[in-house]
């Protein structure tokens, strides 16, 4: 008898089947700009209309062990979206409009039922987002990969006028910070939060304890994270001269705000009493986590921080009420070489 490739652990078929799942749901996040569909050897996009000087926009991630809490429960419906929000939130803060995705997913043994799930969630993190779904590509890696665990990454691309790149140079003492809330953990610190949850405090992932307000452990950890293109298009839209934005991912409050800074004479100084901190962030403390830690690992409650002139913060912060925007903290002259403090 033959060998086949099935045999060395790579279903083609499979593959195929997947294929003919997600055309459906990439067809559903199409932009006028894009020409051709799934199934090409790469996609083609043209530039939207109307820009003057078009300065492509490229990002870049994954979820890390995020992915474990997904395989542990089953649960495989949202990782997609925060793969989606932790590149488009980068994208964002340059002050472009997302454009297109791509998505790689890798796995051991391919699951369509499974990597469908996931590209759902990647298709309406898209939806969120306002970019198309424009291709992506499929791994099935025996071998390297355990079983049907599986291992994502993904990339957006967007466009901004070149006049409108952010952050702008004109930062100041005095600026005020806006923060929009987080969902809760996103997709940073995921490391911590597994060590702290299941083996320090010996939680399961249907476990509901006090301070998680009637929440499973599951559904905290798994709480997708938020994508915040909707907030942004009202800036553009509004005319609001904000001048730079940070998405809080891996290094926190502590190194993510001062991204913005082009020198070393400014600070970012937050008032953590004007926000509030996720459960899911109380218990994680609760179990010896002090509060720099916390700070430095997760976004803590925020998860983008906006900065612009003290004369545009009530505007700001009426315009984006859907996004629970508040005052969080203000710009401030950098002393003892620190880029963030704490009020």
């Amino acid at each position: 008898m033959a060998i086949t490739y099935k045999d060395a652990g790579v279903d083609i078929d499979a593959g195929n089947a997947l294929i003919d799942r997600i055309k459906p749901l990439a067809k559903s996040t199409m932009r006028p700009e894009v020409l051709g569909g799934i199934g090409g050897f790469a996609a083609l996009t043209r530039i939207p209309t109307g820009y003057k000087e078009p300065i492509l926009v490229s990002g870049t991630d994954g979820v890390g062990t995020k992915l474990k809490t997904a395989f542990a429960s089953g649960r495989h419906d949202t990782i997609g979206i925060d793969l989606v929000a932790m590149c488009v939130n980068d994208v964002l803060v340059t002050g472009a409009e997302p454009l297109f995705f791509l998505d790689y997913f890798a796995t051991g043994a391919l699951s369509v039922d499974t990597a469908a799930s996931v590209i759902g969630g990647i298709a309406e993190g898209c939806r969120q987002s306002g970019c198309a779904l424009v291709g992506g590509e499929t791994a099935e890696l025996p071998g390297l990969y355990h079983g049907s665990d599986y291992d994502l990454a993904g990339f957006c691309v967007g466009v901004v006028e070149k006049s409108e790149i952010r952050p702008r140079k004109d930062l100041s003492a005095g600026d005020i910070v806006i923060g929009l809330p987080s969902a809760g953990l996103h997709s940073n610190g995921h490391s911590l939060a597994r060590k702290v949850v299941f083996e320090t405090l010996g939680l399961a992932l249907d476990a509901r304890p006090a301070l998680l307000g009637g929440s499973s452990v599951a559904d905290e950890m798994l709480r997708p994270t938020i994508i915040y293109a909707s907030a942004f298009q009202k800036l553009r839209e509004s005319g609001v001269p904000w001048k730079g934005a940070a998405h809080i991912t891996g290094g926190g409050l502590v190194e993510n705000p001062p991204r913005i800074f082009s020198d070393d004479s400014l600070a970012v100084e937050l008032d953590p009493t004007t926000w509030e901190v996720p459960p899911i962030m109380k218990l994680i403390a609760s179990a010896g986590v002090d509060d720099h830690e916390m700070r430095r690992t997760f976004n803590y409650g925020l998860g983008m921080t906006i900065v612009v002139p003290s004369a545009d913060a009530d505007r700001t912060v009426s315009l984006l009420a859907d996004s629970k925007a508040r005052v969080v903290g203000r710009l401030v002259p950098r002393a003892g070489g620190e880029a963030s403090r704490f009020a």
